[in-house]
């Protein structure tokens, strides 16, 4: 997810977004302890996301 993606959402899609993500994020933590993990990756990637999605609600709210 790139940031002018991000940048464009309106504060409800981003808190949609924000939850499906946390959502994944849960997932993925869980097959990472059980050991079925496949891509490794993913779970920076969600965190990242995650961290750029909140950077601009705040962003969002400052700004109101």
């Amino acid at each position: 997810m790139k940031i002018d993606d991000v940048r464009g959402m309106t504060p409800d899609q981003l808190n949609e977004n924000l939850l499906n993500l946390k959502k994944e994020q849960f997932n993925l933590r869980f097959q990472r302890a059980t050991g079925q993990l496949e891509k490794t990756h993913r779970v920076d990637e969600v965190r990242k996301a995650i961290a750029r999605i909140q950077t601009v609600l705040r962003a969002k709210q400052a700004q109101a």
